[in-house]
């Protein structure tokens, strides 16, 4: 990605101090079990490592590491019994879920041959997770639970610890980059109105604002002739361009898109919403009419961009990107009646990694609804499952995630340069429109090849927003 963000997560484990003592053997057991486990989490986090507690004071030790690095998530092992103030102290003033990784060391007792502290050390599982949860519920902390086994390896366990992180690491992409709003929201469009100090509280994503006279200008310095050449060749290997593409042909576009990535780094931004309305004549007509290939050269690396001035939208697509590495922007486009599915597309940037051909480019007259004319881009999303993501807010200004997931199938659609997909839902497509808007969304929303409901819900876990599932 242009702009790299790391998920910061607090890990620990717990037992019961008083054990120690009494079974000396438990002292290194649980270190080694403690040191492999920390080796399931995935290197593209960052773990800020409480140690092993078995006193309140270690826990408030381990709360302090986790408060000072702004961890984005807990995950604590339960690696015996162990009475919940072990926990509390660590988690009390984070406001991030608990994620309880309740896995027993061993598949099944030897009965006969098992002692008191070959039980407590390798075969201990479940007891100490309902107090766990009990006390985080009366403590307000959200939280999940994880059972499992270490023994001969458990795939369930380890996929959802590498989910939380993926999950984990939205949080920080929102927290520790921008958003930059170029323009204003398309005129009248008031379902994508958005107060960005009500964004800030409540999603920690800082938004700045920029003036499209800044941007006709943006690449009036670069000169190094490389770089172009270097991008120009990036675009021709990413689209298909009608009539043939050259370098020659796609210069003065490459030279922004390098302009634009450079500036992407500069104001570490990894959404961008923006919406032209002026008269696209000049450099803004230079620019305006090469935006949508630009733009979409940057949604292939990480930085959501939405028409429209839609920020909504650019978070969904953000949150797809960051947890499938896909996010492309569509809308409800038509309905084929007679195949009972939903047309679902949209104009505008892309993202090459949802296509499962090679994206093609090719120049209008004029876009429609919108200033100007110039190139637009198709994308072809792949067949098979996908998921829909749309935000949208209540009247007191809360977010909430709208979800569902459908079946690309293959058969016609239309070819005037829109990106565009035909969705089988098993609610039907009548139904599907229907309750997808019933569920109040903008008309927008973002989507990925694949099925990540259940990614999105963590998701909406650690942000602390609802989710409306419509379909799946």
């Amino acid at each position: 990605m242009l702009v790299n963000t790391k998920a910061r997560i607090g890990v620990f484990s717990i037992a019961l101090g008083a054990y120690l003592p009494q079974f000396p053997s438990l002292v290194p057991e649980f270190e080694a079990q403690y040191e492999a486990f920390k080796k399931t989490l995935p290197d593209t986090v960052e773990i800020v490592d409480g140690g092993i507690v078995t006193t309140k004071e270690l826990s408030q030790a381990a709360g302090d590491k986790f408060r000072a690095a702004d961890v984005d998530l807990v995950i604590l092992q339960l690696l015996t019994y162990a009475t919940s103030y072990n926990m509390l102290p660590a988690v009390r003033d984070l406001d991030v879920p608990v994620v309880l990784v309740n896995i027993q060391k061993k598949k099944a007792p030897d009965y006969a041959n098992t002692d008191t502290a070959t039980w407590l050390g390798e075969l201990y599982a479940c007891g100490a997770v309902g107090e766990m949860v009990a006390d985080l519920e009366r403590a307000g902390k959200r939280h999940a639970v994880i059972t499992g086994v270490v023994e001969g390896g458990d795939p369930y366990v380890q996929a959802e610890i590498e989910d939380w992180c993926r999950a984990a690491q939205v949080r920080r992409r929102f927290r520790d980059t921008n958003l930059a709003q170029i323009g204003r929201p398309y005129p009248g469009m008031m379902d994508l109105y958005i107060d960005e100090t009500n964004l800030y509280h409540r999603m920690f994503l800082y938004t700045k604002q920029f003036d499209w006279e800044k941007m006709w200008a943006i690449a009036d310095d670069i000169t190094d002739e490389a770089a172009i050449k270097a991008k120009a060749q990036d675009i021709l290997d990413t689209f298909d361009i009608e009539d043939g593409g050259t370098i020659e042909k796609v210069w003065d576009m490459a030279k922004y898109v390098v302009a634009f990535e450079q500036w992407v780094k500069d104001e570490q931004i990894a959404f961008v919403a923006s919406h032209y309305d002026g008269f696209a004549q000049g450099k803004a007509g230079i620019l305006d009419s090469m935006l949508i290939p630009a733009f979409s050269m940057l949604i292939k690396q990480g930085v959501a961009c939405a028409v429209e001035g839609d920020i909504k939208v650019a978070m969904a697509m953000s949150i797809l990107k960051t947890i499938s590495g896909m996010g492309q922007l569509s809308e409800m486009y038509s309905i084929d009646f007679n195949e009972d599915i939903c047309i679902i597309g949209h104009s505008g940037s892309g993202d090459a990694d949802i296509s499962a051909k090679k994206p093609t480019m090719k120049i209008v007259p004029v876009f429609h609804g919108k200033t100007g004319g110039g190139y637009l881009t198709q994308f072809y999303p792949h067949l098979g499952p996908v998921t829909y993501l749309g935000i949208t807010q209540d009247k007191d200004g809360n977010f909430k995630f709208v979800v569902a997931e459908g079946v690309n199938e293959d058969g016609p659609i239309f070819t005037f340069g829109d990106t565009n997909m035909r969705t089988r839902f098993t609610c039907g497509a009548r139904e599907f429109c229907n309750k997808w808007s019933e569920a109040g969304p903008t008309h927008h929303m973002a989507a990925a090849a694949g099925r990540h409901i259940d990614t999105i819900l963590k998701v909406a876990k650690i942000f602390d927003v609802p989710v409306d599932i419509v379909t799946r």
